[in-house]
């Protein structure tokens, strides 16, 4: 799983090309000539896709290889006692990067609105480890750990609707283009896949019975996601 990471993350840096978005802060500043407070946005910096897009699957080679060499043994020892926050590390990481990415090709571009979606991802990232930290796959499971972690990851993406909408239904020709309709629900529906994963595994259906088979399911999902993210946005934004 390093590998591929590895890979694409290389094979972007090779293809992709230098596409860019400003970041910004939306600040009040007193306006002279109406003798009023108006709202103002100023110019932060720029930061390039190519870069950002890189990162998460990075972040995921990173923990893998570690997983896989130095932590191996510790790894082994999380996984027999059905746990694994290792998992949930890289997470909070690497998700909460592709949550920003997707709201900035959103139109999201206020620096407080990214870090505040950025911060909700690595909540409920870490209820997931706290689901693992307090259920042990024997007894009845307490769900609500689950619930809270459902409503903070099922708000960025309501902000990020907001913002999609909001440019969807705008003046003619400044909706967000259509590549960004498919990494919306293909994006959302990987992470839903994320939670049902969780669910199936605490709710003992089938295969998922057995706690590794949940923890492959987890792996072939982060892979997927984040290679289906990276490569739609290559395909819309940075292609040279």
């Amino acid at each position: 799983m390093a590998f591929f990471h590895v890979a694409q993350a290389l094979a972007l840096l090779l293809l992709g090309s230098d596409f860019s978005r400003t970041i910004t802060a939306q600040i009040l500043k007193f306006d002279q000539a109406s003798n009023d407070l108006v709202a103002d946005t100023i110019n932060l910096f720029e930061i390039e896709f190519i870069w950002l897009v890189v990162s998460f699957p990075l972040v995921s080679a990173f923990f893998h290889y570690m997983s896989a060499t130095f932590w191996f043994e510790g790894y082994k020892s999380e996984l027999k006692n059905k746990q694994n926050k290792y998992r949930w590390y890289e997470y909070s990481i690497s998700s909460s990067l592709m949550m920003v990415l997707i709201a900035i090709l959103s139109g999201v571009f206020d620096l407080a609105s990214l870090f505040m979606i950025f911060s909700l991802n690595v909540v409920m990232i870490f209820t997931g480890l706290l689901m693992e930290k307090y259920n042990d796959l024997k007894s009845k499971p307490d769900w609500s750990i689950f619930n809270l972690g459902s409503f903070a990851g099922i708000v960025p993406w309501l902000v990020v609707m907001i913002y999609f909408l909001a440019s969807s239904l705008s003046a003619a020709g400044s909706s967000p283009p259509t590549f960004v309709y498919f990494v919306w629900v293909t994006i959302f529906l990987f992470f839903s896949s994320f939670a049902l994963n969780m669910y199936l595994q605490y709710s003992k259906k089938g295969k998922w019975a057995d706690y590794l088979y949940g923890e492959k399911i987890y792996i072939f999902l982060s892979l997927s996601s984040k290679s289906a993210l990276i490569w739609q946005v290559y395909a819309g934004t940075l292609q040279p």
